[in-house]
């Protein structure tokens, strides 16, 4: 256990001094040839939720600091999500064909007995219909074979993201019109999903932040959450998740309506997503009925501790029955 803990603070040190600058970088995977890209995301103040919108959980309207951080430029695809899944595959993508002990150590999930993918294809397609906690997994994966913190965005961060700065419904605006040229949704979709980063991505740099695929937060979803901050500037919020369901969802999908795409629309997990799941207790780890959500990653700017990190990510699931 010392041995993997040297390892992995020696990957997140390396990777610190090389990097001193909040800007985009390129995260290589270590021991294989994958890798992504992220985005910086600055820090600063926005007005959360929408003032306008008929949805009472949007309201009220109120003020949030956020800490700088990174963001995907793109939802996590296949290409990254499906080594994680299958040992077999990974040897594939590792260098030698060998996976590192520690590696092979990290939990994986049971393997579905759907085509995941449901037929949308896999290269350069957003993962699919991975439940909350197989999403946390995945970033502890990544965190062993890089030794940098990867977690889900807060919906705060999200939001923030989304609106790049903006204070209008959609980063570009009001008008609904122009969603064509920035997100895969019903409307141009054709009732499924695209390759990420088709569409022209928003101000700081992120595609596909509205449609194509729901992404997770790491949030429990409340209707009135935001009541507690009315008047209040809110520092860094995030609702811990304590319960199986809901989980906050954000952005919409490809099956979304242009009003669900909006920056302050929330969206959350439901029991249904797995109601034809033959497994009892239910999976942990898939959401059969649930091909529109998938995840993005988020890294801090300042990494915690391997303690606290490690409490992130080692938290048991909650049965589902």
């Amino acid at each position: 256990m010392k041995k993997v803990l040297f390892f992995a603070l020696l990957a997140g040190m390396q990777i610190s001094q090389a990097q001193t600058k909040h800007e985009r970088f390129t995260q290589k995977i270590n021991g294989t040839s994958l890798e992504f890209t992220m985005e910086a995301i600055p820090g600063g103040e926005f007005e959360m939720g929408s003032a306008t919108s008929a949805k009472a959980d949007e309201k009220p309207v109120h003020k949030v600091k956020i800490d700088p951080f990174w963001m995907g430029t793109y939802e996590v695809t296949w290409n990254i999500f499906e080594p994680f899944l299958y040992k077999d595959y990974e040897v594939t993508k590792s260098d030698g064909g060998k996976v590192p002990a520690n590696v092979d150590a990290v939990t994986r999930p049971t393997k579905p007995y759907l085509d995941m993918t449901f037929g949308y294809g896999k290269d350069g397609q957003p993962a699919l219909a991975m439940t909350h906690y197989n999403a946390i997994q995945f970033c502890k994966w990544l965190y062993v074979r890089t030794g940098v913190f990867y977690r889900l965005p807060t919906e705060a961060e999200w939001e923030y993201a989304a609106r790049a700065g903006s204070k209008t419904a959609y980063f570009f605006g009001d008008d609904a019109s122009k969603l064509g040229e920035f997100a895969v949704y019903k409307d141009n979709s054709g009732g499924k999903t695209a390759k990420v980063g088709q569409k022209k991505a928003n101000p700081w740099g992120l595609f596909d932040i509205y449609g194509n695929v729901g992404e997770w937060t790491y949030d429990q979803y409340q209707e009135d959450y935001y009541k507690q901050f009315e008047g209040k500037v809110a520092d860094n919020p995030v609702n811990v998740p304590t319960t199986l369901y809901a989980h906050s969802v954000r952005g919409g999908s490809y099956e979304s309506e242009a009003v669900d795409l909006r920056s302050a629309a929330r969206h959350f997990s439901d029991p249904f997503w797995k109601q034809l799941d033959p497994q009892i207790p239910k999976s942990n780890w898939w959401f059969p009925e649930a091909p529109f959500v998938g995840m993005r990653l988020v890294r801090p700017v300042k990494q915690p501790s391997h303690e606290e990190i490690m409490a992130y990510y080692d938290k048991a699931p909650i049965k589902d029955f």
